[in-house]
């Protein structure tokens, strides 16, 4: 098993914190948000451990973490950033954005799904939005489950039907050595032929992990939702680590 954070991006609205700070770099409780990552991955057993770095990247330093910088990260998104990554795909692998806080129990969770791509999911998810004045509701990374299966994910999934679920997109998604090589082949295809829109992103280039995630589900690959249970957050804006200071000083 191996992990990769996503951890190239800025944090525009942050303010003065993600000036010149990737926003995994935010501090919460005497500990970044990578650093508390990297603990709960070691506690789990896992310590092959890669950090995609970009905005600023040279502030990132952990002992015993590979490293690896998107040239681009200025031009492109989180689906680009993850495949400079690409030679780290011959395992079964954990993804995770960098800028989230969550419980070791969930990452535990994660690890004992056992299909090819499962997508971390939070269904009591409306309520991380209550009074969250500088995110909307309408900005959350959405999925839609039928059957107990993965059929949509964007932002924005506002209506579903009786055998319908909608949750939302922890950052983190998990793949078996199988699934990996799914998204490497097709990474591999559409990076050399693809052009125009790509899903809810304007091009290949600029797409999201959601983005790559509904090309799989179109090509007929079963996604699995890990519907989780122990606390997450996204840290967003300054409020957002408000909250999270709040929901995690116990």
């Amino acid at each position: 098993m191996k992990v990769i954070i996503l951890a190239a991006g800025l944090g525009s609205r942050l303010g003065e914190l993600g000036k010149n700070l990737p926003k995994g770099m935010i501090t919460i409780f005497g500990k970044t948000l990578i650093e508390r990552q990297i603990e709960i991955f070691h506690n789990c057993g896992i310590n092959d451990i890669t950090i995609i770095t970009g905005h600023n990247s040279e502030v990132i330093k952990y002992t015993n973490v590979d490293y690896i910088k998107n040239p681009n990260y200025a031009t492109t998104n989180m689906n680009e950033s993850l495949f400079c990554a690409k030679q780290k795909f011959d395992d079964s692998i954990l993804v995770s954005y960098a800028d989230i806080i969550f419980e070791q129990q969930t990452i535990e969770q994660i690890l004992r799904f056992r299909q090819d791509v499962g997508v971390a999911i939070n269904l009591d998810w409306k309520k991380n939005y209550k009074n969250r004045t500088q995110h909307s509701l309408s900005e959350a990374e959405n999925v839609l489950i039928e059957n107990y299966k993965v059929v949509r994910l964007r932002k924005n999934i506002t209506e579903c039907l009786p055998n319908q679920k909608i949750g939302e997109f922890l950052g983190i998604i998990k793949l078996s050595k199988k699934g990996a090589m799914y998204f490497l082949e097709k990474y591999l295809k559409l990076k050399n032929s693809h052009k125009g829109v790509f899903h809810s992103s304007p091009s290949f280039q600029k797409a999201y992990l959601t983005d790559m995630l509904q090309e799989i589900v179109d090509s007929k690959i079963i996604v699995d939702p890990i519907i989780t249970k122990g606390l997450w957050m996204e840290i967003d804006t300054t409020e957002d680590l408000k909250r999270a200071e709040n929901l995690f000083k116990n």
